[in-house]
C-alpha cells in the first residue's frame, strides 16, 4: 500500500506544480487555456511550437516560470513513477484492492485537477503566495481587461470581402460599436500599437481588437459593405451605455 500512496502523492505534486505554474502564466496576462497548456509542456519536457516559444522567451516573467517548470520536470518525477509502478508491479503486490485503491486515486486527483469549483477556491491562494513570495513582475492582465467575463481580445485577418477591408481606422469608428484596436500586425513589418486613425488596412493585415465577444465574433464574418450590421452594433452599444449609466445613477442614488 506504501507504493500506491506513494505513486498518488508523487501525481498529486505534479499537477499541483503545473498548476502553479500555470496560474503564475496567467499572471502575466496568458489566457487561462494557453496557461495550462504552457505549464504542462515546460513541465513534461514536450515542448512549444516557434510561436508560443517566442511569446514565453521574449518575456522575462514567463522565461522565468518556463525555466523553473522545465528544472522541476527533469528532476525525475517521471522516473519516479515509473519506478514506483515498476516495484508496485514487480514486487506481486499487485492485488485487486491496491489496483482498486491506485484507480480510484488517480481518478480523485483528476477530478479535482478539473473541478471548477476546486480551481476557484486554489486560483486565489496561489496568486497571493506568487505576489508574496516571488519577485516576478506579474500582472494578471485577464483579470484587469475582463477577459473571464464576456471580454475578449481577438485577431482578425483582414480578407478581401470582409467590412473592415481596405478602410482606414477612423473610417471604421470601431469605437462606437464599443471595440478598441490595440494593434495591427502586417506581414513582414513592425507591430503597430495604437494604430492612428488615417491607418489603412490592408489585406492579410492581422487587426488585433478588445471588445465583447459577441461583437468580435460578428466583425471576423461582416461582410464587405453591410453598414447595416455597423449601425446596428453602433445602436447596441449605445443601449448598454444608457443601462450602465443608469445603474451607475441608481448606486449614487442608494
Amino acid at each position: 500500500m506504501i507504493s500506491v500512496v506513494s505513486l498518488l502523492i508523487v501525481l498529486a505534486l505534479s499537477m499541483l506544480v503545473v498548476r502553479i505554474g500555470a496560474v503564475a502564466f496567467m499572471m502575466t496576462g496568458l489566457s487561462e487555456e494557453v496557461a495550462q497548456f504552457q505549464a504542462l509542456s515546460a513541465f513534461s519536457g514536450a515542448g512549444f511550437t516557434t510561436g508560443e516559444a517566442e511569446n514565453i522567451v521574449k518575456h522575462p516573467a514567463r522565461r522565468r516560470i518556463a525555466s523553473l517548470l522545465i528544472r522541476l520536470g527533469s528532476v525525475g518525477v517521471v522516473t519516479s513513477i515509473a519506478t514506483l509502478l515498476l516495484s508496485f508491479v514487480g514486487a506481486g503486490q499487485a492485488t485487486p484492492e491496491r489496483l482498486l485503491v491506485l484507480v480510484l486515486g488517480i481518478f480523485l486527483i483528476l477530478g479535482l485537477a478539473r473541478n471548477r469549483i476546486f480551481n476557484r477556491i486554489l486560483t486565489p491562494i496561489i496568486e497571493r503566495l506568487l505576489a508574496r513570495y516571488t519577485t516576478l513582475d506579474l500582472r494578471d492582465y485577464a483579470a484587469l481587461l475582463h477577459l473571464r467575463e464576456d471580454y475578449r481580445i481577438a485577431e482578425i485577418e483582414i480578407g478581401e470581402h470582409i467590412w473592415l477591408a481596405n478602410r482606414t481606422i477612423g473610417e471604421l469608428s470601431l469605437e462606437d460599436e464599443g471595440v478598441l484596436v490595440l494593434g495591427v500586425q502586417r506581414s513582414g513589418e513592425d507591430y503597430i500599437g495604437v494604430p492612428p486613425g488615417e491607418l489603412r488596412l490592408r489585406t492579410a493585415d492581422l487587426l488585433v481588437l478588445y471588445g465583447r465577444q459577441n461583437r468580435l465574433a460578428e466583425l471576423s464574418t461582416r461582410a464587405l459593405g453591410n453598414q447595416a450590421a455597423h449601425r446596428e452594433a453602433k445602436a447596441e452599444h449605445m443601449r448598454d451605455l444608457d443601462e450602465q449609466r443608469q445603474q451607475m445613477e441608481r448606486m449614487n442614488a442608494a
